[in-house]
């Protein structure tokens, strides 16, 4: 797929989405600007965190429970043959036929493998799809049907209060418009068919023509028969993120167009 281009005009357009703007970035609040102030896209919008360290320390409340097997690999081999990116509002998600996601109606995404590129797919496409920036209609079915833990509502009461912010004269449930994120690398924490843990690198544009990176932590567990992402500290997506200057290190994704 091709790159998203970080032109004059997707500067210009990230920014009105959300009147916090480059401020609300600054502070920490960036997840995918991507994905509308709060996740990965925590993405883009997680960009600009500061912090000393790569991801921040992981509360008790989002850490992940004992796995109930002793399976856990961590780094387990991923291929991305046969992996399609899709455009999805301004995001270039990875899609395969084997791993999922099996079902993509109303713009949500479910149905993933117990495996580890189902685990991987599933953190890329819950994590952007929880977020207030595509509407109500997609962060709140995704938060309460998909994200799991004691921050859950937390989180979906954020996204909620943020939507509200920035609905403005839009129509009712609308998405607040397109995001401008590259989903550049991820790098494994662990995996087993219960559990599993990643950093997400993603990209986006900043001042002065600079590309920023964040990196966020997504964790998962396998329940109901799928993969469903546990929320994030305090139910911010900005408690699992932290700036990142370059991807060196991680694996990176084919054909999204990162640049290094």
């Amino acid at each position: 797929m091709r790159r998203l281009p970080f032109t004059k005009r997707t500067r210009t357009e990230a920014r009105t989405v959300g009147a916090a703007g480059s401020a609300g970035r600054r502070t920490g609040a960036l997840l995918l600007a991507a994905i509308g102030g709060g996740a990965l896209v925590g993405a883009a919008t997680h960009l600009a965190l500061p912090a000393s360290d790569p991801i921040p320390k992981t509360t008790r409340s989002a850490a992940l429970p004992p796995p109930r097997d002793v399976q856990v690999v961590a780094a387990p081999q991923v291929s991305f043959t046969g992996l399609a990116w899709w455009d999805y509002h301004g995001v270039a998600l990875p899609y395969s036929a084997g791993d999922g996601p099996r079902s993509t109606g109303g713009d949500l995404a479910s149905g993933f493998t117990r495996t580890p590129l189902g685990a991987l797919l599933a953190a890329v496409h819950v994590s952007v799809r929880a977020n207030a920036q595509w509407g109500p209609q997609v962060f709140e079915p995704t938060i309460t049907k998909q994200v799991i833990g004691p921050d859950a509502a937390t989180l979906l009461a954020a996204m909620r209060e943020l939507y509200g912010k920035r609905h403005g004269d839009l129509p009712k449930d609308a998405a607040l418009g397109r995001a401008y994120v590259v989903l550049e690398a991820f790098r494994w924490q662990g995996y087993s068919p219960d559990t599993a843990s990643l950093d997400l690198v993603s990209a986006g544009p900043g001042d002065s023509d600079m590309t920023v990176r964040a990196v966020t932590r997504i964790q998962l567990q396998w329940q109901n028969d799928d993969w469903r992402v546990i929320a994030p500290p305090g139910g911010t997506w900005g408690g699992a993120a932290a700036s990142l200057t370059s991807s060196d290190g991680y694996i990176r994704f084919p054909n999204t167009g990162g640049g290094s």
